[in-house]
Parts: C-alpha cells; sequence; structure tokens
C-alpha cells in the first residue's frame, strides 16, 4: 500500500511496461520501493515486456536506488496508472477532507478494470495479400475519383530521426485501386518501395491533389483514434466496446491500433467540435489519446505494408455504429443515470409514503425553498431563526418545524460575527438552547467556491451527518452563470437537486428581490434574474416590505423609542407551493435582531402586491386607508435616510407614471413639487 492505502500492485497492472520509456521504468520501480514493496513485484511486472526484460537486472537497479535523492514516490506510480485509465476502487481507503467525491461522469461506458482483451493475429502465407489489403482500404474510404495521399519515402532530420516525406497526392482511388489489381501483391510497383524498418502511410481524407495541408482536405469524413499506451488487445477491445463508428480497423506494426472513425463533418469548424468530443468520449473511459492526430490531414499506417517485422494490416471495417449521429445517439443514452419509466399500474396500490414535513404546510424533508425578499427584510436572521427552530424543534413565523440535524452553509459573515449572531437570536427569541449539538455551522466567507464545485465537497463532509435540512445564505456568492439565462440557472438550480437527493434533506437558500418597484408584481417575479429561482424551489417565500407610517409602528411596539421604531420594518410573507395549499399571508415586524409575528393585527389592513398598485390607483383608497395617507406613506418611505424625494422615485415606488405622481401631490395641500423633487408644506 501506498501513504494512502492504494494497492499499487493493482495501479501497475494499468501500466505496459513495453510502452514505457526507460526512465518511466525506473520511476515505476523507485515508486514501489519507496512504498514499500518487494523487488519481486518490480520483476513480475517487468517481464510483461520480454523484448527488454533482462533477468538480475531489476535486483541491480533496486539496490542503487538507495539513497537516491529523485523525488519519486507511489503517488507517482499512481499518475502513471491514472493516466491510463485506472481509477482507484471503492472501499480502498478513506476519504480525505480535501478530496473530490465525483458524480457518475457523462459518456463513461466503459468500465476498464472489466474489459477483456480481444486478440489481434497478423494474417500469414497465403492469407497475407498486400495489394487485397490497400485495395480493400482505398474502396472503404474513398470514392474512386477522390485523391489520395500517400508516403513511401523517408528523410533524417536533424535529430537522426527517419521521418515521412509530404508524399504523392496525384492519383485517385480509382488509378491506385486498378494499378493494385495488377501488380501481383507488388505494392512497391504502384507506389513505390518503401522503407521496411519505417513502414508506409496514407491520409484517411480525400485531398484535391495540390498538397497536403487541411486546406487540401475535400472532406471531412474521419478522423484517427489511436492510443499506444495502451496494450493493443486492449485498445482493439475498448474501440469496440465503445461502439465507435469506424470505418477501418488498421494495426500499425507497432504499439497500436489505428480507427479510422466517421465523424461526417461539413465543415472545418464541426470537424474541430466532434473531434473534440470523440476524443474526450475516449479520455473519460481511459483510452490515452494521442492528440497530435486530431488534423484531417494526418497520416496514419498504410495497410499492405511491413514494418520492422510486422505486417501493417486491417483488423476489420465497418465496426460499431452505422455513422456519427448513430453513435452520438447512443452514447448519451447509454451514459445517462436516468431513472427507466415506470407503470402507474404497478405502484397504483402500493404509493410510495410522502415525505414527511420539514415546515408545516410549506416544506417537506428532502426538498428545496428559497426565501427571496428585499434588503432590510432580515433574510440572513429570518434563515438564522429557521436553524434555531430545527435545532431546538419549535415553530418558525408562526408554522411548526420538525426537529433534527441542521448544517447552516455561511458565505458572508466573517466567523466571530456569523456565531455570536446565532447567540443574539437565541437571546431575542427567548429560547434555551438546549440542542446545540444539532446545530452545526459552516464559515466559508472568503472561501467560497462555485456552487457546482461547492456542492461535492459539501456533500462530503455532510454525507454521515443526517442532517435533515441545509440552509445556505446567500445564494449569489456561490451563483455560477448569468442569473438572467434561463438554461444557466437551470443548470445551476440542479446542484440544489443534488444535494438534497445525495443528502436526503431540504435544501434552503435566500436571494434578493430584483431593482426597482415590486408593487406590481407577483410574488413569482421579484426574485432577481431569470424566473427559474422562482420555479424551480418546491417551496417559495416572498417577503415583501409594507408601506406604514410611524404611528402604525408605535401601535405594534408601545413603548418603543424612536430609533428603534426607525429600524422597524413591517413584511408580509407570501408563499408559492408545490406540495401544500396555499396558506394565508403572513404579516410580522422585523425588529432586529428578529422578526415577529403582528400579533396585534396592525399589518391586516395593509395592501401588497397587485392589491396595492390597484389601491394607489384607485380615489379615496391607499395601503391603509385614504388618499392622504398614500401620499404620506411614500413621502415617508422615500425620504427615509434623508434622500430627496423625487417624482421619478415616486412613480417607480408606486409602479405608475410621473404624471400621475404630479396630479397626486399637486391635489394635497400637504406637499408642494419644484423641479421634479417633492417636499412637505409645513402646517
Amino acid at each position: 500500500m501506498d501513504d494512502k492505502g492504494l494497492d499499487l500492485t493493482e495501479a501497475i497492472e494499468h501500466i505496459d511496461p513495453a510502452a514505457c520509456s526507460y526512465e518511466e521504468w525506473l520511476a515505476v520501480g523507485f515508486g514501489l520501493k519507496e512504498a514499500g514493496y518487494p523487488v519481486d513485484v518490480w520483476e513480475e511486472w517487468s517481464r510483461r515486456d520480454p523484448a527488454r526484460f533482462h533477468p538480475g537486472e531489476c535486483q541491480v537497479k533496486w539496490r542503487s536506488f538507495d539513497g537516491a535523492s529523485v523525488p519519486i514516490t507511489g503517488g507517482t506510480v499512481v499518475k502513471m496508472a491514472m493516466d491510463n485509465g485506472w481509477r482507484p476502487g471503492g472501499g480502498g481507503r478513506s476519504l480525505e477532507w480535501d478530496d473530490v467525491i465525483s458524480e457518475r461522469e457523462d459518456q463513461v461506458v466503459v468500465n476498464r478494470a472489466w474489459l477483456e482483451r480481444r486478440e489481434i493475429h497478423e494474417p500469414e502465407g497465403d492469407a497475407w495479400h498486400p495489394a487485397g489489403e490497400l485495395i480493400r482500404y482505398l474502396s472503404t474510404l474513398f470514392g474512386p475519383d477522390e485523391y489520395v495521399g500517400y508516403v513511401t519515402e523517408v528523410f533524417t532530420a536533424d535529430d537522426g530521426e527517419k521521418k515521412p516525406t509530404k508524399g504523392f497526392t496525384d492519383r485517385t482511388a480509382g488509378e491506385l485501386i486498378e494499378a493494385l489489381g495488377r501488380c501481383h501483391d507488388d505494392i512497391g510497383a504502384v507506389l513505390g518501395d518503401y522503407d521496411r524498418e519505417m513502414g508506409a502511410w496514407i491520409r484517411f481524407n480525400p485531398l484535391d491533389g495540390k498538397g497536403v495541408a487541411n486546406d487540401n482536405v475535400t472532406a471531412y469524413r474521419y478522423a484517427l483514434v489511436e492510443s499506444d499506451k495502451m496494450d493493443i488487445g486492449e485498445q482493439n477491445a475498448m474501440i469496440r466496446e465503445l461502439e465507435l463508428p469506424v470505418a477501418c480497423l488498421v494495426y500499425s506494426g507497432g504499439k497500436s491500433v489505428h480507427a479510422i472513425v466517421k465523424v461526417d463533418a461539413g465543415s472545418y469548424e464541426e470537424y474541430r467540435r466532434r473531434v473534440d468530443f470523440l476524443y474526450s468520449v475516449c479520455e473519460k473511459n481511459g483510452m490515452v489519446i494521442d492528440k497530435q492526430n486530431r488534423n484531417p490531414s494526418r497520416l496514419s499506417r498504410l495497410p499492405g505494408a511491413v514494418r520492422r517485422g510486422h505486417k501493417q494490416f486491417i483488423i476489420d471495417t465497418n465496426i460499431g455504429k452505422a455513422n456519427w449521429d448513430e453513435w452520438r445517439e447512443w452514447i448519451d443514452s447509454v451514459s445517462d443515470d436516468l431513472p427507466d419509466p415506470e407503470s402507474m399500474a404497478e405502484v397504483w396500490r402500493d404509493m410510495p409514503p410522502l415525505a414527511p414535513a420539514l415546515i408545516e404546510g410549506v416544506l417537506r424533508q428532502g426538498h428545496k425553498m428559497l426565501l427571496v425578499g428585499p434588503s432590510k427584510a432580515g433574510k440572513s436572521f429570518a434563515l438564522i431563526e429557521l436553524c434555531i427552530a430545527i435545532a431546538e424543534g419549535i415553530p418558525w413565523l408562526g408554522f411548526n418545524c420538525a426537529q433534527g440535524r441542521v448544517l447552516y452553509v455561511n458565505l458572508e459573515l466573517d466567523r466571530p460575527s456569523c456565531l455570536n449572531r446565532f447567540r443574539d437570536v437565541y437571546a431575542a427569541l427567548g429560547v434555551a438552547p438546549r440542542h446545540l449539538d444539532n446545530l452545526d455551522i459552516w464559515n466559508l466567507r472568503g472561501k467560497s467556491l462555485p456552487m457546482d464545485k461547492l456542492a461535492p465537497k459539501l456533500i462530503r463532509r455532510a454525507m454521515k451527518k443526517n442532517y435533515i435540512a441545509v440552509i445556505i445564505d446567500p445564494i449569489y456568492k456561490v451563483l455560477t452563470g448569468d442569473e438572467n439565462s434561463a438554461d444557466q440557472m437551470a443548470k445551476f438550480c440542479n446542484q440544489f437537486d443534488k444535494v438534497c437527493t445525495d443528502l436526503n434533506c431540504a435544501t434552503i437558500y435566500c436571494h434578493h428581490h430584483s431593482k426597482g418597484s415590486q408593487w406590481g408584481k407577483q410574488s413569482m417575479d421579484r426574485a432577481s434574474g431569470s424566473g427559474v429561482f422562482a420555479r424551480d424551489p418546491d417551496a417559495l417565500l416572498d417577503l415583501i416590505e409594507l408601506p406604514v407610517n410611524t404611528e402604525t409602528k408605535r401601535r405594534a411596539a408601545p413603548g418603543a423609542d424612536e430609533v428603534r421604531l426607525a429600524n422597524m420594518t413591517a413584511l408580509r410573507i407570501e408563499g408559492t407551493l408545490r406540495e401544500f395549499p396555499k396558506f394565508p399571508p403572513v404579516n410580522l415586524w422585523f425588529d432586529y435582531p428578529i422578526h415577529k409575528l403582528d400579533a396585534g393585527g396592525e399589518l391586516a389592513r395593509v395592501k401588497s402586491g397587485k392589491k396595492a398598485k390597484e389601491a394607489a390607483n384607485a380615489p379615496g383608497e391607499d395601503g391603509e386607508g385614504g388618499m392622504g395617507d398614500t401620499l404620506e406613506l411614500c413621502f415617508e418611505a422615500l425620504s427615509f435616510g434623508g434622500e430627496p424625494v423625487t417624482v421619478q422615485r415616486a412613480a417607480e415606488y408606486w409602479g405608475c407614471t410621473e404624471r400621475t405622481v404630479r396630479n397626486r401631490f399637486r391635489a394635497s395641500k400637504d406637499y408642494a413639487i419644484k423641479d421634479n423633487v417633492i417636499t412637505e408644506i409645513s402646517q
């Protein structure tokens, strides 16, 4: 085992010694020794490369590792294995705090640990027909009038390595097939003699006969998939398990097979997108792809040639799915983790029980709730009150709550402020902290991540805590994408579903109102950004501020000083629920640091939302029952904080035109308008 509890003997099964450089071979040995394995493990693994294995060599090198300063550990071996598609099996070790739990990845359809090798066998004797191999290849990939690029000549580069020349592009597939049919298997007589150490090459897409660049490609028909970091039998099996739409599968005469895959792109840009997707799927399933093969004019191995004593030959043609579209549809369908449809007849007499209520009449356990409201409404305090209500098993804003463990994810306050706020709210509520062990706080100010990154880390930490609710405050700190984009916000909200599903708990979060007046809007339309925010959760609780004057506040809080009265906010909660009937609006006061129900009924007469707008437009009627009150409430609300009361701001407040504002205030003897500023006339 290495220092993380991983079994390196399992890891090296996914490293082919024949595909390793000398330095990589040494690194495996050094890593095994550093992790405490005996030399026999390295030696047995090395035997898998009979061409380079020499008895006793591992023993000699093993002894030389003592005292070496090279920074190689067992982790190096793990990295090499994972680069070749290995993933540590479950149960091998316990997770660390910073490990990431990966959800099932899309397009993963092959479990390499269960992949059965498919051997290939070179044709021998009478079965070997070089010209026939090439004719079959050309007939499969090209039309008779399409120009073919091929290479039989090499040159010696500055580094001393032999490399292919640009080759020839002046003959069509039909011309080549005709000549090959008369050559009696002497393909050199048709193509020119080739270096039998290097083999020969061919381009798999048709050309214009004028060059070998990407611009000379006339049809973006095929892409090359090659991986020389895997065992040949595994490559062959992987390509077939992935159902790649392969037109021609060719053995290279070396360490790899070449899959000529049908991509059928209409343009170079589409070709690039499809090849990127193709390579991504292959890599997700454990193939280490040679990404230098992306170009549509890339060379592949020419069937019928011989390379270092090994034949370059066609293994198979037209395997896997028939074409790109069919394969793409298949890869998306088989890799999803969606449940199958179920017959209603099978469950009619045995319905699954509904999840119990977390907040009675509002939210079930395992569901989602959004609290939305304006500034000064005390949304964070309301969520802290909810945490306490769940932890202690007491009502929240008049709604009974189930008791259980709750996690509060604090993204906005520093740690001391957050912890002290909880204590202050406990004290203001008059609740004895008898069940603090039910309440956990995760302080992430300055460390918050986008929700798609935060969700798996949250799930890992909460997996064994048995929370019945996770409260995230506020979501703008973890927002990903454009909040006005329905598509992006749908993906964002899906992360809350994942938290609910994986933890079997409710997820509760808060958001703010959009800018401008909210008076003419329904509760579903007040949240900032896309309507997805309001329509995604199972319960939406909307806080709306009510326009009240100082006298109303005095009646609600007799004996309160002017500072307290100035900071009191009248609120109304309206609910949009998926699982329960709509409840009557709840009136309350935010009297720092807690919310209190409007026990005296002072707020019952105040209209809000669409009714408030209608009332404001109706003569002799307003939020509290009169035209004068409407003006007074508007002026008092807008002048709070010392800001001038302008016609424009009043129009936004009421949701009406500026002309209507002028008419209303000019009709009153208590107000005057000058330069679009409304002032109060002293009596």
